[in-house]
């Protein structure tokens, strides 16, 4: 065993083996001394920008799994500490970007609270637990640097309602989901601000959603996937989970989820477990066979799978459902892992 573990690094483990710990089952110390255990929760940082070009440029590639080596890595030290009692179902976290959808009144026959009814259905049928990101104000084209928004309409409070007396839960999606810059490539709400800047819109975020709707978010999903390492601190002192995807590798380079970050968890989410139902399910299934045992995000957008007829989200949701866990029970997780 070589140097000693970090702060972020234990906590990683604890959230890694918490089940277990809480069990009985394996001990912190034999834990923390497992190297197999201490490579799966190392702290790579944020690399530098080179790094996480080529980070990127490999992942669209299709050249490097990342993802797939991070799972096999937390895998292999999950069974090297706990041997085949470490083989357990994942514990899979579903999340929706996003609701409202912007274009519900622009298009509302394909993307207002009608046509998003059968995801609600669909999934409260199956008993899914889930997580939805919500916008506090919808911004009439989410790409584009200025232009209007609205407050949530009383449709959409009320179908929030429902959500929420159905167990769902939700996640802040930023204030609008409003970019800063023209530029594609370059789209981002949060990102590009100063510490205390950044803070006052998720203030105003938090308080415009809480006085419409009640909600008080402890996760926050970044719109377009897409923050400012240095921007972390300020996500933290607000909220318990900080998710991310494909679109964070640029910014930070690839990092497995979920992991410590100071005194919050990153909890990312990388194709294919980040797509639609069809490109999810087989990836779904193949660890559900693995019995990995670990906290496995999967994100989702209803607007995709209202395009395809639903038919691949009841694929999925029959397979996912029995292993979906609340994410409450993540963040008491996360608690207890501090």
């Amino acid at each position: 065993m070589t140097g000693t573990l970090s702060l972020d690094e234990r906590r990683t483990a604890r959230l890694m083996f918490g089940a277990e710990l809480a069990a009985g089952d394996v001990d912190e110390r034999t834990l923390l001394e497992s190297e197999p255990v201490r490579a799966a929760v190392r702290d790579r940082g944020v690399p530098f920008l080179p790094s996480r070009l080529a980070h990127a440029a490999l992942r669209r590639s299709g050249r490097r799994d990342f993802e797939r080596d991070a799972t096999a890595a937390a895998a292999g030290a999950r069974r090297a500490v706990l041997g085949s009692s470490g083989a357990r179902p994942p514990r899979v976290l579903v999340r929706m970007d996003e609701y409202p959808h912007w274009l519900a009144e622009r298009e509302g026959p394909r993307f207002d609270d009608a046509a998003f009814a059968p995801w609600h259905e669909i999934l409260a049928g199956a008993g899914c637990p889930h997580l939805i990101a919500v916008v506090p104000r919808v911004a009439d084209d989410p790409e584009t640097r200025d232009g209007a928004a609205r407050d949530l309409s009383d449709v959409e409070v009320r179908r929030l309602a429902a959500l929420a007396d159905d167990g769902v839960e939700f996640g802040l999606h930023g204030y609008e989901h409003r970019t800063r810059f023209r530029n594609p490539r370059l789209h981002t709400e949060l990102g590009h601000r100063p510490r205390r800047e950044v803070g006052d819109l998720l203030d105003r975020a938090l308080e415009t959603l809480r006085e419409r709707t009640g909600l008080q978010p402890r996760v926050l999903v970044p719109p377009f996937n897409t923050f400012g390492a240095r921007q972390f601190p300020e996500f933290a002192t607000r909220f318990r989970v900080v998710t991310g995807g494909p679109e964070s590798v640029l910014r930070l380079g690839f990092h497995a989820g979920p992991t410590w970050r100071g005194d919050a968890v990153y909890l990312p989410a990388y194709p294919p477990l980040y797509g639609t139902a069809a490109d999810v399910l087989p990836e779904v299934e193949r660890r559900i066979e693995d019995e990995t045992g670990l906290w496995t995000p999967v994100v989702l957008h209803w607007g995709w799978e209202a395009e395809r007829g639903w038919k691949d989200l009841i694929r999925l949701v029959d397979a996912v459902a029995p292993y979906a866990t609340r994410w409450s029970e993540f963040l008491d997780a996360v608690e207890m892992s501090r």
